[in-house]
């Protein structure tokens, strides 16, 4: 099967070693270009060394730096502020608490590699 003609950048940040190097091989083979992150900081120093992905895929609890303390940067950052940003969690949260998040979407693990593909699709549609 050919991969769809995606060619975007996501950055995917999850501490999870395994779940971390399945999803960017998934979404690699779905045709996204895929850099990594195991934390908030390690996102943080590509963001700050130029890195502008098209999406950010975030997981909220990782050690360092977790995702709400990345996702507050994110908002009050200019440059960064408009990169849609797919919470991917292990834990549902408050609809409340999400809601406040103000992110493109929220979804709990497991996700399959085409619904999370849709997700992805549909907040870069959403961007323009």
């Amino acid at each position: 099967m050919t991969a769809p003609a995606r060619n975007v950048e996501i950055l995917l940040i999850e501490d999870e070693p395994d779940l971390r190097a399945d999803l960017a091989y998934l979404l690699e083979d779905e045709g996204y270009r895929v850099r990594t992150a195991a934390h908030g900081a390690e996102a943080l120093a590509l963001l700050e060394g130029g890195a502008r992905p098209a999406v950010i895929i975030l997981d909220l609890m990782m050690p360092v730096m977790d995702g709400w303390e990345i996702h507050a940067r994110l908002r009050t950052t200019p440059t960064l502020s408009k990169i849609p940003v797919v919470i991917l969690s292990g834990v549902a949260n408050d609809e409340e608490e999400i809601a406040a998040l103000a992110v493109a979407a929220y979804v709990t693990k497991p996700i399959s590699v085409s619904q999370l593909c849709a997700i992805i699709d549909r907040a870069l549609a959403e961007t323009g």
